[in-house]
């Protein structure tokens, strides 16, 4: 078997927003808010189930997750691989928008219904050193939840280094999976037999996905290739210019290289080049 990676945006829809394996949305749900007694989820409409997209649509196209409990409460799980700037605005706006579209003009406001952000971060974005964090609207004197519809949980992967041997809890399986998944040949005994987790395992072979599905996967993966080599060029580029400043400002070399983190030989060809 070869198991794609979760992270990839395709794949995270595949496997959380399956409508036929609604189990296994439950259970990471469940996990991440530490629902328990009264405040489990039984059941869950997707709003937006899984559904391939148009590879000629890759930019436009957002595949996150959103779904509805049997409470009517909303939940909005977005996988986001790019460090992208603003993002607790785009956390915010998305939220929002959300919870207003619940309703038409001239319905009662009072019918709306309670919204949880779950976003999942390939990058780090808080000062926190859990890799789990959630945020509420807080009443500063009496530290109480007073407005309570809004709930934001952000999970960033690049601080959980749990083992394998180690995993204790759900939640911790989960957030193994999806960083770890695309690793394994077979379906690790810690998780063979927990049944939300062998069919996400199951779901996440690629062997058993349609050309144009692997299709979409490989674009999904080039893009964010793309995406990181212009970051890095660009990146590249601003040090270059601070460096050619800082040498015409007659700047000793040892500082302009700690200051841009550029190589010898990069500062040698700067150097060379304004001969």
């Amino acid at each position: 078997m070869k198991f794609a990676d979760p992270k990839n945006d395709l794949a995270f829809k595949k496997i959380f927003g399956n409508e036929n394996k609604k189990e296994i949305l439950i259970s990471f749900l469940n996990s991440v808010l530490d629902f328990k007694d009264e405040k489990t989820i039984v059941s869950v409409t997707l709003d937006n189930p899984y559904q391939l997209p148009d590879i000629k649509e890759l930019k436009e196209t957002i595949l996150d997750i959103k779904a509805t409990n049997q409470n009517g409460d909303k939940f909005i799980v977005e996988m986001q691989k790019k460090d992208l700037s603003n993002f607790d605005k785009r956390s915010l706006y998305y939220t929002s928008k959300a919870y207003v579209s619940q309703i038409e003009k001239g319905e009662e406001i009072i019918n709306l219904k309670k919204i949880y952000y779950i976003a999942i971060l390939n990058f780090n974005m808080f000062d926190n050193k859990s890799y789990i964090s959630r945020h509420l609207i807080i009443n500063q004197e009496t530290t109480t939840q007073d407005l309570k519809d809004f709930e934001f949980t952000f999970i960033e992967l690049k601080k959980f280094n749990i083992k394998l041997e180690n995993l204790n809890t759900t939640i911790d399986k989960w957030i193994y999976f999806i960083n770890n998944a695309s690793n394994f040949d077979l379906i690790p005994k810690e998780f063979d037999n927990i049944l939300e987790f062998k069919e996400a395992f199951q779901i996440a072979n690629k062997y058993s996905w349609n050309k144009k599905e692997l299709e979409y996967y490989d674009s999904m993966d080039l893009k964010q290739a793309d995406d990181k080599n212009a970051l890095e060029t660009a990146v590249k580029k601003e040090k270059i210019e601070i460096a050619k400043n800082l040498l015409k400002a007659k700047v000793d070399i040892e500082t302009i290289k700690t200051s841009t983190g550029l190589t010898d030989i990069e500062l040698a060809n700067l150097t060379n080049n304004r001969r």
